[in-house]
């Protein structure tokens, strides 16, 4: 079979190689691989600036974005061959700390976990992998198209019920929410706002290409005025960024109304310095209850909150944001961004390009 594989040491760590089919052990499911989403932790760890190799080697099997269909189930697994898969990303570390012992493996205190295709193991960027049953999770059959946007979806579906944890401190009923950033995060999260029913807005700086014309066929307002004006005009009672852009970041955090909360999603690249009225923040957030939390990762529950999430949604809007379906033996071009690219996909099986 082959495999997308990196070794970052490498003048071209980027290598589609050939592997010898997985052996499922005692319970495992073997899982044709379908697709594999690409993202900016990808790049990142391409570029060696992220990640851990497994103990022993010089490479890894690349991808956390998964999509397969079950080849091969034991008994008891729930799991039966043909149906739809993905694999979670984390896993706790084995020590385990107080989340971790409790399922919460997202939260990890120590840093112990590993990840696959990120930190230590394997990932999905693989024609065939195999994976416990207990980290695997079943989709809709009709997500064949669309089901490798998963992984961010869980991504979202966390940040929503952080926010919403959050709110729950006291009496809660936000009307608007602005999400910052067009990407698939932001997309996605502007998704699930939608299925909340509130009146969700779209910040990016993209006036032209796929982007605008999804967020409105959402139902969303797209906006590419600057953050002080968008948020002056919007009023939202949350915030959910997805840029890591340093300046929106201070921006959003600074402009909620009273009891607003702020979640951020994108990572900011650090290096970057911009001058920030540190005084003037930290009373915005004291004297109006406000609330800033940070949130990356999923859980189990996050997962299936995941899955019903994209079983209800339309699988036409879904499908436009894959922008790129690239095969595998053309791998290095799925890696490679593009200036309409919302999100690409790397084609594993050549019957599903």
């Amino acid at each position: 079979m082959r495999a997308v594989t990196v070794s970052p040491d490498r003048e071209d760590p980027l290598e589609v190689r050939e592997l010898p089919e997985p052996e499922p052990g005692p319970g495992e499911l073997l899982v044709q691989g379908l697709a594999l989403g690409v993202c900016g932790t990808d790049r990142e760890i391409i570029s060696g600036g992220h990640g851990a190799l497994p103990e022993g080697r010089d490479w890894l099997v690349l991808g956390h974005e998964s999509l397969g269909r079950v080849r091969r189930a034991p008994e008891g697994s729930g799991f039966a061959e043909g149906d739809l898969a993905v694999g979670v990303v984390r896993r706790p570390d084995p020590v385990p700390c107080g989340a971790c012992a409790r399922g919460e493996f997202d939260m990890c205190r120590n840093g112990r976990y590993t990840e696959r295709g990120i930190k230590a193991i394997d990932g999905f960027g693989a024609q065939a992998w195999t994976i416990e049953p207990e980290y695997a999770v079943k989709l809709d059959p009709g997500l064949e198209r669309v089901g490798v946007l998963m992984e961010p979806t869980t991504v979202v579906a966390k940040a929503w019920e952080q926010i919403e944890r959050v709110g729950g401190r006291s009496w809660f009923d936000p009307r608007r929410v602005l999400v910052t950033g067009a990407g698939p995060i932001g997309m996605l999260a502007a998704l699930l706002g939608k299925q909340r029913g509130l009146d969700v807005h779209v910040l990016d700086r993209v006036t032209e290409g796929p982007k605008p014309p999804l967020v409105r066929d959402l139902g969303a307002e797209y906006h590419t005025e600057d953050i002080e004006r968008v948020m002056s005009e919007v009023d939202p009672d949350i915030v959910i960024e997805a840029t890591g852009a340093a300046r929106l970041v201070f921006e959003a955090m600074a402009g909620t109304p009273a009891y607003g909360i702020v979640c951020l999603t994108g990572v900011s690249p650090a290096g970057r310095r911009i001058t920030v009225d540190a005084g003037s923040l930290n009373r915005d957030i004291v004297l109006e209850n406000d609330a800033v939390v940070g949130s990356v990762n999923a859980n189990l529950r996050h997962y299936r909150q995941a899955a019903d999430a994209l079983a209800a949604a339309d699988r036409a809007w879904l499908e436009r944001i894959i922008t790129r379906r690239v095969p595998i033996d053309r791998a290095q071009e799925a890696f490679t961004p593009q200036p309409d690219d919302i999100k690409a996909v790397l084609a594993l099986d050549p019957s599903a390009e």
